[in-house]
């Protein structure tokens, strides 16, 4: 197994509180593939650098963040990776293999 850390920034519609349950149900995909959740780290919401277009006429400032690190196989993180590409409430994810 290898060691992953995985920004995730979600869109600034979904409510705080729904970010924590929103970023789990993701997870599951981590923990039904035999890896393990080491830490999730819930940043809130921050100002993004630079805005980010969704849509033809929209573009976002700001998003909530979300870290987490996780310990799976390749093609693991790469199906969760794809799922919240997919998720329209996911606007950015960033995959980095951690040095083990």
């Amino acid at each position: 197994m290898r060691k992953y850390e995985i920004m995730v920034l979600v869109r600034p519609e979904v409510d705080d509180r729904q970010v924590p349950a929103l970023i789990e149900k993701h997870l599951e995909v981590i923990t039904k593939g035999g890896g393990t959740v080491d830490n999730t780290d819930v940043w809130g919401r921050r100002r993004l650098a630079y805005d980010i277009r969704i849509e033809t006429n929209l573009k976002i400032t700001e998003a909530s963040y979300v870290v987490l690190q996780v310990s799976t196989e390749p093609a693991t993180v790469a199906e969760m990776d794809r799922l919240m590409t997919i998720d329209e409430r996911i606007v950015r994810t960033k995959v980095l293999r951690l040095e083990s």
